[in-house]
């Protein structure tokens, strides 16, 4: 299992047996495809590698999904959520119509995002035009990404400018709803050390909701040098301009569930509900090759983010006494943010006492400046943040102004400010991680990180000023034994934490500064086999165990520490079964129960499905046809802690044909929901139930010449 070099890290980016199938790539790509098949068992290591160290697939011991751009392409993926819809142990949340939101085993988060390995914390929904592949990691991944990633993180690998290479790429669509994109890859080799891409959308947004529509913008140049045989300089900008319409779903009814009557109606305004992001990222990246045996890193990432979004939505219904009215609360939320990203990582391979090791070491420093401000709204009639209007489509409110269900006129101001605060954060991290080869069957997996977390907020309403330093080591270890090259059983144990000032650096006033951050501890074990060389199964078990500490009711000067557990196990079987025929299936199961101060309180976790289920085929009908079918499955799961509000169960059916009209050009047809079921994938709170979409397609073309 040992390297003598680092060679591996020039590896292909993606494994087959974790990608799409070769019968599935375009015909252009065929050279591409046998490179696969042949080095393919390592994590994009010729990229920033989200694992740091070049280790076969089959070596990590923690569960983990790759989908690589062809299978974005091809499944027809336009969002992260479509993504983690086919993901097992990962389910999507609401995000208040404004942001991507995961839910990692029962872990909700909005900041667990990288992008290059690098953290990428705002708020807002990830396009995915510039992408090599997306990385979701499950379990705690405090050893190499820090703060957070309770439950797993999903990292986006970016496309870099390649050398000696000239190409154009192109793709547009057109879906049933009147939606449409243009995305353009470009790349020109200037000569044998330096070449330049670009990488550009557009998209038009529209959907099956009342007042939907939107548009984003994305640009991403990117240049390469090779400033010597062993060393490279990658340099990034990108430019990010997203406009859309916020939707925040549907109340649910008198036995909990969303109130399919209302499927129709949207609890909003068409004039104020709306999101707004405007963003430059700027990302460098130098790499030496010391060695054939060591290679050093360096790597800045700035961003600069100026976020708006405002709304209105459903905040209570009450389906026995009033099933004609609804109450409508909402804000106007601004967020502007800075961040500063500097990391340096050391990764080497060497013998010491007689066993193999494969080690990474790095420092990472954050400088995050974050303000953000919320207001609430006043009616003039109620003189309240609530108003109640009659139901019906459209709601009687337009721009604001309208006739509230007791007959008045009412005006809405976002008048009432609810917070506004100034955050300085400063993290300083540093950590190591050994791979030791003790035989040619059994390898140990050992680290630690060590984190210094230093926040300072000025709460301007109340003029107050808060500070807070949180230092904390995260430790790894883990075992894979190898019975044989192809199976590889693994046992891991990890820590991870968050800080009480939440993911966005919000909830630090009050009596949350005095707290201790949550803690969270994972055990996990599992299986990878590679029952062929273009066919994987993994399998993996595991828990969760949560640590918050709260101030206790009884005497504030003391706390009391409540633990929970969340457990569950996982299942994927991803390749080829035949020549012609792909398979990507996953399953997985969840359980928990919440604790509180008195013990078990028999209610289950929100957001937390007992069985989901994915399936997707692909089969290869001639050199020139192929068509796909699939389903997803989530279980009945609660909306909110107290169990009352219900997701109901649900089985989705998506389709897909593409034809090669030639070497060089591809139409596709992706179909989503086939069977039109009305199914609600997910919720941000009782009254918050997302619509899912009926029937709709999406017609492609995309070509590269």
């Amino acid at each position: 299992m040992y390297k003598s070099s680092l060679a591996l890290m020039s590896a292909t980016a993606l494994s087959l047996t974790l990608g799409i199938a070769p019968a599935m790539a375009d015909n252009a790509d065929a050279a591409d495809r046998e490179q696969i098949i042949v080095t393919g068992q390592v994590l994009y290591a010729n990229q920033i590698n989200a694992l740091r160290t070049p280790t076969p697939i089959i070596d990590v011991p923690q569960s983990l999904s790759i989908i690589s751009a062809e299978e974005i392409s091809q499944r027809g993926f336009n969002s992260i959520g479509q993504i983690i819809d086919y993901t097992p142990g990962v389910n999507t949340s609401q995000g208040e119509g404004h942001r991507d939101s995961v839910v990692f085993r029962g872990v909700r988060s909005t900041a667990d995002f990288f992008i290059d390995g690098v953290r990428d914390d705002v708020q807002y929904y990830r396009p995915l035009y510039n992408l090599e592949q997306v990385e979701i990691l499950r379990g705690p991944n405090a050893l190499l990404f820090g703060r957070g990633g309770t439950g797993g993180i999903l990292n986006r690998v970016t496309k870099k400018a390649e050398l000696d290479e000239s190409f154009t790429g192109y793709q547009l669509s057109l879906d049933s709803f009147g939606g449409y994109g243009l995305q353009l890859d470009h790349n020109v080799s200037a000569d044998e050390n330096s070449a330049f891409r670009i990488n550009a959308m557009y998209e038009s947004l529209d959907n099956h909701r009342d007042f939907y529509d939107g548009e984003r913008i994305g640009v991403n140049p990117t240049a390469r040098f090779q400033l010597g045989e062993m060393t490279r300089l990658d340099l990034s900008y990108e430019y990010l301009d997203h406009e859309r319409f916020i939707d925040r779903g549907i109340p649910t009814g008198a036995d909990g569930e969303p109130v399919e009557a209302f499927q129709d109606i949207v609890f909003g305004d068409e004039d104020l509900n709306f999101h707004t992001l405007d963003a430059h990222v700027f990302r460098a990246t130098l790499q030496h090759q010391f060695s054939d045996t060591m290679k050093g890193r360096l790597s800045a990432f700035y961003g600069d983010y100026d976020k708006v979004y405002q709304n209105l939505y459903a905040s209570s219904y009450d389906a026995v006494n009033t099933p004609d009215q609804v109450g409508l609360d909402g804000y106007l939320d601004t967020t502007q943010r800075q961040n500063l990203i500097l990391s340096a990582d050391l990764i080497g391979q060497f013998e010491m006492a007689g066993f193999n090791h494969t080690f990474v070491t790095g420092v990472e420093f954050i400088d995050t400046v974050n303000n953000n401000d919320r207001l609430n709204p006043v009616w003039s009639d109620s003189n309240d943040d609530v108003e109640f209007f009659t139901i019906a489509r459209p709601l009687a409110t337009g721009g604001g102004s309208g006739t509230a269900a007791n007959g008045n006129a009412t005006t809405l101001a976002f008048s009432d400010p609810n917070d506004d605060t100034e955050a300085d954060v400063r993290v300083f991290s540093a950590y190591i991680q050994d791979e030791i080869e003790i035989s040619d069957q059994l390898d140990i997996v050992i680290g630690a990180r060590f984190d210094s977390f230093e926040i300072e907020v000025y709460n301007v309403l109340a003029d107050e000023l808060r500070e807070r330093t949180d230092e904390n080591v995260s430790p790894r270890l883990g075992l894979v034994y190898k019975p044989q090259e192809n199976v590889s059983l693994y046992a891991s144990y990890s820590e991870s934490f968050l800080p009480r000032s939440g993911e966005q650096f919000a909830a630090i006033n009050g009596s949350n500064n005095a707290l201790d951050p949550n803690e969270f501890t994972n055990l996990e074990a599992g299986l990878k086999w590679d029952l062929a060389s273009n066919l994987s199964f993994t399998g993996s078990i595991f828990e969760i165990e949560q640590r918050s500490p709260q101030v206790a009711d009884n005497d504030p000067a003391t706390l009391d520490v409540i633990e929970s557990e969340i457990t569950g196990f996982e299942l994927q079987l991803q390749g080829q079964l035949t020549e012609a025929w792909f398979i990507s299936a996953g399953y997985s199961y969840l359980d928990g129960e919440q604790v509180n101060r008195t013990g078990n309180t028999g209610l289950r976790p929100r957001e937390l499905p007992e069985n989901t289920l994915s399936l997707w085929n692909v089969y290869q009908v001639s050199d020139a046809l192929g068509r796909g079918l699939g389903l997803t499955y989530q279980d009945e799961t609660f909306i909110n802690n107290s169990n009352t509000a219900i997701l109901p169960a649900y089985t989705r059916v998506d389709a897909a044909a593409f034809y090669d009209m030639s070497e060089r050009f591809r139409l596709q047809l992706n179909i989503e929901n086939l069977t039109d079921e009305l199914y609600f994938p997910n919720a941000h709170s009782t009254h918050q139930a997302s619509v899912g979409a009926p029937l709709n397609a999406r017609v492609t073309l995309r070509g590269r010449f």
